[in-house]
């Protein structure tokens, strides 16, 4: 099965109530570790790349090793998605490269420019048998090259979506509902503590989604920054050597009620860098004398795949949906 949009996949996620993981990807053992677990849960797929990715691993490597991972994988479909494409050249040329998918993300732009910026990718990706992910709000949080302070972050308006997606004729919209880039999502005042003294962040804010939906019949809605920041990861990385004080995520519970609403496609990359820094830290200190990068490189992708499946059954809804 050859490279495919998202169309499919999200007219099935959004009739049967599940959603679709979109795992960031930046080297080998990142890429098997998630196609892995999609392969043998047989779910379906999106891998996608940021610019940050792009410029450390090369858009021909990434485009390569998802190729790789399309062989190994010839029963479940795959999507290969530009994530925050941050203007049109960058969406032209991952188009161009051969992804099927792109998010070309002017959320910080007035409301007319991001339209304007967001019909031109949507007419030259449509001339090119491509889909386009667009934002309306702003997530706080750090990811990479996206870099928004919480007084900066706004959560969508419903009011302008319906204008938005006529005009622009985007394929599916990102909105802002409380999820945040990073491992850091929440600060601890925004936060209250259970009687484990665990930070609980703020919950979403689903009624802003209901309303989306409601505006928007039968269209995919898209969560960025909805990684859960799995405890476990963050003990493992804090016990050697590590310092991720106060690391809280989106509650899991949230993601999946989203899944069976209008959210087709949920974003998930800090819970994969934790997962693989977590298992190196730890292998590093039962291990000093070790060098070879096969041997520590090993249990991360091991925790990836893991962790992946954990979200395809449990968060995630996909598991058997190829």
């Amino acid at each position: 099965m050859p490279l495919v949009t998202t169309t499919e996949m999200f007219k099935k996620a959004y009739d049967g109530g599940y959603a679709v993981g979109a795992f960031n990807v930046n080297n080998m053992e990142i890429v098997q570790g998630i196609t892995e677990a999609a392969r043998e849960q047989h779910a379906p797929l999106i891998l996608q790349v940021s610019k940050g990715a792009r410029a450390y691993a090369n858009h021909t490597y990434l485009v390569k090793l998802v190729e790789a991972a399309v062989i190994e994988c010839p029963d479940i479909p795959i999507a290969l998605h530009l994530d925050h494409g941050p203007d049109f050249e960058t969406c032209k040329s991952c188009i161009d490269g051969g992804f099927t998918s792109v998010m070309i993300d002017a959320s910080s732009k007035p409301f007319a420019e991001n339209i304007e910026i967001t019909r031109k990718v949507v007419e030259y990706a449509h001339d090119h048998g491509v889909v386009v992910e667009a934002e309306l709000g702003s997530l706080a949080g750090v990811e990479d090259e996206v870099n928004v302070s919480a007084e900066d972050s706004s959560y969508t308006r419903p009011e302008e979506v319906e204008e938005f997606v006529s005009k622009t004729g985007c394929d599916s919209l990102a909105i802002a509902i409380g999820t945040s880039h990073g491992a850091y999502k929440f600060t601890a005042a925004q936060c209250t503590r259970n009687e484990q003294g665990v930070l609980v962040p703020p919950p979403l804010r689903f009624d802003i989604l209901e309303e989306v939906s409601r505006r928007l019949p039968g269209f995919p809605i898209v969560l960025h920054g909805s990684s859960s920041v799995p405890q476990e990861f963050v003990k493992m990385i804090n016990e050697n050597g590590g310092k991720m004080p106060d690391a809280v995520g989106i509650p899991e519970e949230q993601l999946r009620k989203a899944a069976t609403l209008s959210v087709c496609k949920i974003n998930i990359d800090s819970d994969l860098r934790l997962a693989m820094t977590g298992s190196i830290r730890r292998y590093f200190a039962e291990h000093p004398d070790h060098f070879d990068p096969r041997q520590y490189l090993t249990p991360a992708r091991a925790n990836i795949k893991a962790i992946v499946t954990h979200k395809l059954i449990d968060v995630l809804g996909c598991a058997g949906k190829a």
